[in-house]
């Protein structure tokens, strides 16, 4: 799939404000890739918006993080 610039970016700036959420003894090894993928899939699934990628991302993120441990 293909991705505007201006997506890319809006991806970009919602993984930062994903990230930044969480804290940081609960930062594993593949976080952030993990995230970036769901953000994504997200957006391949036609869910663009800055405000919905951070909300879907961020109440995912515990399950990510339980995967990865």
């Amino acid at each position: 799939m293909k991705y505007s610039a201006e997506l890319v970016q809006t991806m970009r700036d919602a993984l930062e404000a994903v990230m930044a959420k969480v804290p940081r003894d609960q930062v594993v090894f593949g976080l952030k890739a993990a995230v970036a993928e769901y953000i994504l899939v997200t957006a391949a699934h036609g869910q663009t918006s800055y405000d919905g990628l951070v909300a879907s991302a961020s109440d995912q993120v515990q399950t990510i993080i339980s995967m990865l441990t």
